[in-house]
């Protein structure tokens, strides 16, 4: 019997499999295609995306199949900038905003890492064709190449296989689309000749033919290019189509290898169901977003670093089952801020009227010019607005409750470095001076591995324990609190202030999320 069996072994189910292992699971990964797929698909990742590989031990491994996005901009049709961002090289989550990155090899250090586990088993070529939940464990059959029958059982299952996922069928679950469809020409590229570009990431917002160059990687590029009104899809779908347009950049079969092309529909939709008993949604199984912000595998990692440590602490008796229902209202809700601001970049991206085309640039070329293109270009890093928070009597979520905590660089007891790096991932409670706690509160923070420190300015005498906070990081981001309490998945379960602060963080936490048995 496998504690988890996770279905697919995209990156997303390569992240989970690796942050069960470590929490001690034994994970079991069916995947139905006996190689790895050897294409990019998605081409970028954000900081919050960097922080969760980082905490699957391959953050070091990723420098020659990763680098800095660096510029982003989209011009029009004119040639005009409408929008210039450049990605900032240590954003709030202690890495790049965004990273471009070649997918078949961040998908190979993952499996590796993967491999070096032994709680994790994979098999491929292995199609899962049915599930059953028997209330206490979940029995999975499957057959493999040759039509041979397996069978599996497991404590849970997670469906992390795609966008056509058999789990979420087998959940029953609807899917609301919101209707944002678009025919995009794929191409990816290698040039025979290295080339720099600069910007390193073009969006052409041109209506007679809406296109993009981005980075896929250290010498890897991606050019698209949108299916426009009169193209029949088969004519658009040809090589003969792809070196055309191609031609556009300047790039030709005598300068460049094209390594696959293909039509992508683009699609903006949810499922409605996460959770059924024993049996989760993942990753695009879970949601399926325009590509244009590079949030889809990003939004995946993030529905798993958050299930990882709530699984967690109910396969340890230490949370009853019902905190895992916090799963969907979380990250259900979370992921819709991710989708709408990819649809909205889609729109403005994929619009092929002419005039309102041209409405689109007098406005953005407008707050160019006034310098207010920040109002374009709203951050991804958005709170959590329900789940396990700390509420107030009323038992609404405290103000702060749920948003993204910052990684800064500190010292503790000598070492230097980033604060994941240095202290670790997991419950941290962060105070301005030392917590005063009794015993059953120290004992529930212990039992869930919690970090207990108090932030000190850098120039202060730290004592043994205190985090010297350098960059002064986390004294500004407490402003006003006198604690703060931090989830595993870099979400602020609270703040408070008072002499009390931490005691009322701690006492709330260990109500909603201690097994019955273990509540005070």
């Amino acid at each position: 019997m496998t504690d988890v069996l996770i279905v697919g072994y995209g990156p997303v189910g390569q992240v989970a499999a690796i942050l069960l292992a470590q929490r001690g699971f034994t994970v079991r990964v069916l995947e139905k295609w006996t190689t790895p797929y050897s294409m990019p698909r998605a081409v970028s990742y954000d900081g919050e995306a960097s922080r969760i590989l980082a905490a699957c031990g391959v953050a070091d491994r990723l420098g020659d199949v990763t680098e800095l996005s660096g510029e982003y901009t989209w011009k029009n049709g004119f040639g005009r900038t409408l929008l210039h961002v450049r990605a900032a090289p240590d954003g709030p989550s202690g890495w790049p905003d965004s990273t471009s990155f070649y997918q078949p090899g961040v998908e190979e250090r993952l499996a590796e890492r993967g491999a070096e586990l032994p709680g994790v088993q994979v098999q491929r070529g292995v199609e899962v064709t049915g599930l059953t939940d028997h209330g206490d464990r979940v029995e999975v059959t499957a057959v493999d190449g040759d039509g041979g029958p397996h069978t599996y059982t497991a404590s849970w299952v997670l469906g992390c296989d795609g966008a056509n996922s058999f789990v979420r069928g087998w959940l029953g679950a609807g899917v609301t689309d919101l209707d944002f469809t678009h025919d995009w020409l794929v191409c990816d590229v290698v040039l025979h000749t290295p080339r720099e570009f600069t910007p390193n990431n073009l969006q052409i917002c041109d209506p007679a033919r809406p296109r993009t160059a981005v980075s896929a990687g250290p010498n890897h590029r991606r050019w698209e290019f949108m299916r426009v009104p009169g193209e029949t899809l088969e004519e658009f779908r040809t090589e003969a189509s792809a070196w055309r347009l191609l031609g556009l950049f300047d790039i030709t079969p005598d300068n460049a290898r094209l390594d696959r092309y293909g039509v992508y529909t683009t699609q903006a939709c949810s499922a409605d169901v996460w959770r059924r008993g024993r049996v989760f949604l993942a990753g695009d199984a879970a949601h399926v977003m325009p590509p244009f912000l590079g949030q889809g595998m990003s939004s995946g990692f993030r529905d798993v670093v958050n299930l990882a440590w709530k699984l967690d602490l109910v396969r340890r008796g230490r949370a009853g089952e019902a905190l895992l229902d916090t799963y969907q209202v979380e990250r259900r809700a979370h992921v819709q801020h991710a989708i709408r601001m990819s649809m909205d970049s889609g729109a403005v991206i994929c619009e092929t009227d002419q005039k309102k085309a041209a409405g689109r640039d007098s406005v953005m070329l407008a707050a160019l010019r006034r310098r207010t293109q920040q109002r374009h270009v709203r951050s991804l890093r958005e709170a959590i607005v329900d789940g396990v928070l700390h509420r107030a009597g009323d038992g609404t979520p405290t103000p702060r409750a749920g948003e993204p905590a910052p990684q800064g660089r500190v010292t503790v007891d000598g070492r230097t470095g980033g604060f994941d790096d240095v202290v670790g991932v997991g419950f941290t409670l962060l105070t301005r001076e030392p917590a005063t706690l009794d015993d059953d509160a120290v004992a529930f923070l212990d039992d869930l591995g919690a970090y207990r420190l108090v932030v000190r300015p850098a120039d202060d005498d730290a004592a043994a324990g205190d985090l010297a906070d350098l960059d002064g990081v986390y004294s500004t981001w407490l402003g006003g609190a006198d604690a703060a309490l931090i989830r595993p998945d870099f979400y602020l379960f609270g703040v408070a202030a008072g002499p009390d602060a931490a005691a009322t963080l701690v006492a709330d936490l260990r109500r909603q999320v201690a097994a019955p048995a273990l509540q005070p």
